[in-house]
């Protein structure tokens, strides 16, 4: 969700100074992938991800600009993290828009922000996004994949449907994950230990594969090469 006013300036401001270091994060990411193995299960057997074929395309384009990247399944719901060098930081099941569809719905933002949102608004957007660090009202860090849309990238969030969010994450089914109103949700841990670190102290580029076609189509670029 969207709220007010960008934070993403005072995060780049202090975030470079306190960012951790390549072994810190290793110990950190290491320590939060083991715990969040029952929260992020593997993608079912039958379905086979086109994410490191599009990961081995986005470094031989240098597509990321030397930034951290993420990449997010829609078809398996699921979002894996890496660094400026193209190495693994850990991958989470994630909770993604209600609402089936690869287009930012014109007006979502807006709408989104005044709790006014409509049948066909919850999509999870397809696309390149550049990213950058936030806030949200209650002061806790949120990554914004794309500001205008009120799209982004936060942790499951304490309240009455916290349980079955939780439990939700938990399944092998990706049909079970399509609760959010559109954005990218993830647990506690893994948004502490891994995106928090990598994307949240700095612009990175977060990339959301469709659901309806292959990646190809939204990077023809990448396609022809």
């Amino acid at each position: 969700m969207r709220y007010g006013t960008r934070w993403w300036s005072v995060w780049l401001g202090v975030g470079l100074a306190g960012s951790i270091g390549p072994a810190a994060l290793g110990a950190t990411v290491a320590a939060t992938v083991a715990q969040e193995a029952q929260a992020a299960p593997p993608v079912q057997p039958s379905f086979v991800s086109p994410t490191d074929q599009f990961v081995r395309r986005v470094l031989a384009l240098s597509d990321h600009r030397q930034q951290a990247f993420a990449v997010v399944d829609k078809q398996a719901a699921l979002l894996t993290v890496f660094d400026a060098d193209g190495q693994r930081l850990g991958a989470t099941s994630v909770l993604l828009g209600q609402d089936i569809g690869d287009e930012t719905v014109p007006g979502v933002g807006d709408r989104t922000q005044s709790g006014q949102l409509r049948s066909g608004d919850r999509t999870t957007p397809a696309g390149r996004f550049a990213s950058e660090p936030g806030r949200n009202l209650a002061g806790e860090s949120i990554v914004w994949v794309d500001y205008d849309a009120a799209f982004a990238i936060h942790r499951l969030r304490p309240g009455a449907s916290a349980a079955d969010r939780a439990r939700r994450l938990a399944s092998t089914d990706p049909r079970d994950k399509r609760v959010s109103a559109g954005c990218v949700v993830v647990p506690e841990a893994f948004f502490q230990g891994v995106v928090q670190p990598a994307l949240g102290l700095r612009h990175s580029v977060v990339y959301v594969l469709p659901e309806r076609g292959a990646w190809q189509s939204l990077w023809p670029q990448a396609a022809a090469n």
